[in-house]
């Protein structure tokens, strides 16, 4: 029985393992070497930076801050992705900052 069960149980996994967040995207920010891409679930939001081309290694970065609250970020030498980086934003306003080498985008005020 547990056997069945197993395929059944790896699939949601699958799917959020291509974005690191769980939630809708909420949204996507394109630039010259990436994206960044924000998602929200009701009561939390969640930002990665993925590559353009990934495979390379290089400094990428993702900082996500709530209205009022503290910003959180993941900065490092990555091939492919930054993050994922959550914060609480039960009804608050988010931004983020996404970086890829020496390009960067913001969001600026978001979900609010």
């Amino acid at each position: 029985m547990l056997g069945g069960l197993v395929p059944l149980l790896a699939a949601p996994g699958t799917a959020q393992a291509a974005s690191g967040c769980s939630g809708r995207p909420a949204k996507t920010v394109a630039f010259s070497t990436g994206e960044l891409r924000v998602y929200k679930t009701r009561a939390h939001a969640c930002a990665v930076t993925v590559a353009k081309k990934p495979g390379k290694r290089r400094t990428m970065s993702v900082t996500l801050q709530a209205r009022g609250g503290r910003a959180v970020s993941d900065k490092g030498s990555y091939t492919r992705m930054a993050g994922p980086v959550t914060v609480n934003a039960l009804n608050r306003c988010v931004r983020a900052t996404g970086a890829i080498g020496g390009k960067s985008v913001s969001t600026g005020w978001i979900l609010c």
